[in-house]
């Protein structure tokens, strides 16, 4: 028989572990908070004059970015992005770059020269952003979209559309652009992994022709059903990136928002209206 005094050594025994398990629980996800905080702290001022509009922490947060995942970044181009993720998931995550597919670019009006410089963009983007990052850092790696090496599929926690999917729907017709994309996000995710969308918002009154992509714009029923069409969950969406002031006429495009513009008046409504979306790859 346990004694009183045996008794309430046990009971302290537990309650001990308890707290200290809470402990470090809370211990380790303050941490993963403070690596993100610490990379918005870090950038220099015309990145965090961004902020406002493109509400970073609260976007990876819904996405449910942490340290030490693997995410990818669908066209890192200048590094907006790039450069807030790669302190955040830190030395024991990977950031992977993927590129727009190789024939997209005959759309943008490549030449075949500048086109067949792109097959070493894997490679060659990698070595660029690991020259410049930050100490504590993710590791960094890159494919092309439609060629996913057989060896990065299934290893990647999420896969961010930010801003990138209007110019794969506005060439889809033409080569199938965006099911490819769709195609190599699935193929890359680990089994109930996340995609997140952040794209700019064709208001529902729009023409399709004017929303497809070939403005900036999309709508948002057309980027879910096309996300469903490849085989992804809708989970979520969130109103964190909306702009109501951007109200874009049948002429407007995109561009004509800050910070590609600097007009005064595209000053005061800021950058676009944008939807936020969160899908997530079966588990089975």
């Amino acid at each position: 028989m346990v004694s009183l005094s045996q008794l309430k050594v046990i009971t302290l025994i537990s309650v001990f572990v308890v707290a200290s398990t809470s402990y470090a629980g809370h211990h380790e996800k303050g941490e993963m908070q403070s690596a993100m905080e610490k990379a918005l702290a870090s950038q220099p001022d015309n990145v965090k004059a961004r902020y406002v509009y493109r509400n970073p922490k609260e976007t990876m947060d819904f996405f449910g970015i942490d340290e030490g995942m693997t995410v990818v970044e669908a066209l890192p181009g200048g590094g907006w992005y790039t450069k807030i993720l790669m302190p955040s998931l830190g030395t024991e995550g990977t950031l992977v770059g993927a590129n727009y597919p190789t024939a997209i670019f005959k759309k943008f009006g490549y030449k075949d020269e500048r086109i067949a410089k792109l097959k070493t963009w894997p490679t060659d983007w990698p070595t660029r952003v690991e020259e410049e990052k930050p100490v504590n850092s993710a590791k960094v790696s890159g494919f092309i979209m439609g060629e996913l090496p057989p060896e990065m599929a299934g290893t990647a926690d999420r896969f961010l559309f930010i801003r990138a999917l209007h110019n794969l729907a506005r060439f889809e017709q033409d080569g199938g652009h965006l099911t490819t994309a769709l195609k190599s996000a699935y193929d890359i995710l680990k089994p109930g992994g996340i995609v997140g969308v952040v794209q700019h918002e064709a208001p529902e009154s729009a023409s399709d022709k004017w929303a497809s992509g070939a403005n900036g714009y999309l709508k948002r029923d057309f980027v879910i059903a096309q996300l469903e069409a490849a085989g992804f969950e809708f989970l979520a969406s969130s109103d964190i990136n909306a702009n109501p002031k951007d109200i874009p006429g049948k002429k407007d495009k995109v561009w004509r928002l800050p910070p590609t513009s600097d007009n005064k008046d595209m000053q005061a409504i800021g950058e676009s209206n944008r939807m936020t979306l969160k899908f997530k790859k079966p588990t089975s």
